[in-house]
């Protein structure tokens, strides 16, 4: 790749981009335009950059998104690639790390789960797993979420009876444990079933999750009947419950679709100036759920510039599956199929049916869009209201699109953590959260005013050094604080030292009777004001402070676990969770690996003569 990068010009708009058009040839590649602040507005790829950029030096022919962004236009940035799949990838990849403002966005990108059938022991193990595929075993999935890896994994405890316990717990029992009690396992721990008869359950288990269903529901019937006319009825009975387990992960699944055995299907559905994307993930013949998405849009988006921008960020980071059923058609259909074929390293597919199957797979996934929808803009709507609630109640400009609230926790100040939680027009914004893990040598045990302090220092300072013109949407417009008059003057003091007193924020503290409902509201200069039991922007602001009281304590007692299993171990370069759990598990406990020697150190699994030399080096070389 060549980077062909701009000197900032006084001009703006079109004159600006018609004054790059002499410096730029035919190669495919990426633009990026930039603001007066050189921050990205938009980033766009091109077959011919020179043709693709001459577009936007007209004056006619834009949608009023596009005309903004050309006017907002102080410079340009491009990068020339060998291909136009190249510059694909690199505009998605590009479009996730900067979020530029006039891009369509897909917001919401976790990793998906999926169902583990382990290989490194005797007795495989089936369990959930989210993240990088790093331990041997069979990998099932993706699985749309959690909620429906659960429930299959608990239909595959009732039919194949596979262990689901640690390689720990396995080897320390002596006697089956509650899941053979309930028949969700067969106790291979205490040698209730054999190596053989248990690879057998593992291989049953692992065809049904390739596909192979109806394959084994017969085989299962077929003994059912041959225990049943050898007269073994508890056998027969065993076998009958499993071929209902079976059954009941089928229908619970709803969609099982026979002509196709994996796509994702992908549907979208816009309405004014929202979309919602339905993902429907069909493997093994199998529907293994589906989860909707609300990617950012602007009013005049099309469907087919909206459904490529969510293909192209969805499969960033993700292997797509060999076909992508579409709703709609997109505008670079061969681009995008090559594209991700050369990310999976096999065909990959994308076509819109129009009858059929799969065109009844789309009608649904749509459906599910429109209807998902509908639910979010209703709830955007009282969101709305909420706000505007705030707003009236606390004598703000307008209603706020950013409020922060900040919460302590800690016991006595010990691993004392603070905490900011975020809700705007669209409710929580979880990906906005943050934890401040208390700094100050200095502060005494339980001051939360100090607490306090600190937190809101380091996240002003913060927003002071990442955004000073405050232009990103990441100031808040409103601060929650748990507390009375005391700590809203103490804090109020920290935002005028630094600058941005004019931020409004409240206190909220427990009324007289210490008692829900009779909430007292302090800010600066004001008599404490409450809100009417009844009204809504209570219980909201109630929800708030209840969220930001939840993810403290939830980040603190993380802390404290962590703090409680921490062992001199931890600071050995080298020794890593699984070394650090090898070497307690062989000598006991940390006190009894400082008095090993060499040859003892050496003997655990997994450390070498080098580092087991850094390890006695450690306890013996203190002074």
């Amino acid at each position: 790749m060549t980077a062909v990068d701009s000197e900032k010009a006084p001009l703006t708009g079109h004159k600006l981009i018609q004054s790059y058009l002499r410096t730029l040839d035919a190669s495919p590649g990426v633009y990026r335009m930039l603001d007066s602040s050189a921050r990205v507005l938009y980033v766009g790829k091109a077959r011919n950059l020179r043709a693709r950029v001459s577009s936007y030096a007209r004056l006619t022919g834009h949608t009023q998104r596009i005309m903004r962004m050309i006017e907002a236009t102080a410079s340009m940035m491009f990068l020339t690639t060998r291909t136009e799949t190249e510059a694909l990838l690199l505009e998605q990849n590009l479009i996730k790390q900067l979020k530029p403002k006039y891009n369509v966005l897909l917001r919401d990108d976790k990793s998906f789960p999926s169902i583990l059938v382990t290989t490194a022991h005797d007795y495989p193990m089936v369990k959930k797993h989210r993240g990088a595929k790093r331990e041997k075993g069979a990998y099932y999935g993706p699985f749309a979420g959690a909620g429906a890896v659960n429930r299959t994994l608990a239909q595959l405890q009732r039919a194949f009876q596979l262990r689901n316990c640690t390689d720990s717990f396995f080897s320390a029992r002596t006697r089956p444990c509650l899941q053979y009690q309930i028949k969700r396992c067969t106790a291979p721990c205490v040698g209730y079933v054999s190596k053989p008869e248990y690879a057998v359950q593992v291989a049953d288990a692992k065809r049904y999750l390739s596909g192979k269903s109806t394959e084994i529901q017969a085989k299962l019937a077929a003994q059912m009947q041959e225990a049943s006319d050898a007269m073994e009825f508890e056998r027969a009975a065993a076998l009958r419950d499993r071929i209902k387990a079976l059954t009941q992960v089928q229908s619970a699944q709803g969609i099982n679709p026979r002509t196709v055995d994996e796509a994702d299907v992908i549907a979208l559905h816009l309405e004014n100036g929202q979309a919602c994307v339905q993902v429907f993930f069909i493997r093994a013949n199998q529907n293994w759920g589906n989860r909707d998405f609300y990617p950012r849009v602007g009013p005049d988006v099309e469907e087919a510039e909206a459904l490529e921008a969510f293909i192209g960020q969805f499969y960033d980071n993700k292997e797509p599956p060999k076909q992508l059923i579409l709703s709609h058609p997109i505008d670079d259909l061969e681009l995008m199929a090559e594209a991700l074929s050369g990310k999976r390293g096999r065909k990959v597919s994308l076509l819109v049916p129009k009858r059929g199957e799969k065109a009844e797979l789309v009608d649904a996934a749509l459906r599910n869009a429109r209807e998902s929808l509908a639910r979010k803009m209703a709830e955007s709507a009282t969101q709305a209201k909420l706000l505007k609630g705030v707003a009236d109640a606390f004598g703000l400009d307008g209603p706020p699109q950013r409020i922060e609230v900040y919460d302590n926790s800690h016991i006595q100040g010990a691993h004392a953590v603070g905490a900011m939680i975020v809700a705007g027009p669209e409710g929580l914004m979880k990906n906005q959260y943050r934890k401040f893990n208390i700094k100050g040598e200095n502060l005494t045990p339980g001051d939360d005013f100090g607490m306090m302090k600190e937190v809101l220092q380091r996240r002003f300072k913060r927003l002071l050094k990442e955004d000073p013109d405050r232009a990103r949407g990441t100031w808040p417009d409103l601060l929650l604080i748990d507390g009375g008059q005391g700590q809203v003057s103490a804090v109020r003091e920290i935002m005028e030292e630094m600058g941005v007193g004019e931020i409004p924020m409240v206190g909220v503290a427990k009324g007289i009777d210490r008692d829900l409902g009779k909430e007292e509201f302090h800010r600066t200069g004001q008599r404490p004001v409450a809100l009417p039991r009844n009204d809504p922007v209570l219980y909201f602001i109630q929800r708030l402070r209840d969220e930001a009281h939840r993810f403290a304590i939830g980040t603190h007692r993380a802390k404290r676990s962590k703090a409680v299993g921490a062992t001199p171990l931890d600071d050995i370069p080298g020794v890593g969770a699984a070394r650090k759990r090898a070497l307690l598990a062989h000598f006991g406990s940390a006190k009894a690996v400082s008095r090993a020697n060499l040859a003892d150190l050496e003997a655990v699994d997994g450390v070498s003569r080098g580092l087991a030399q850094k390890i006695y080096d450690f306890f013996h070389d203190k002074g």
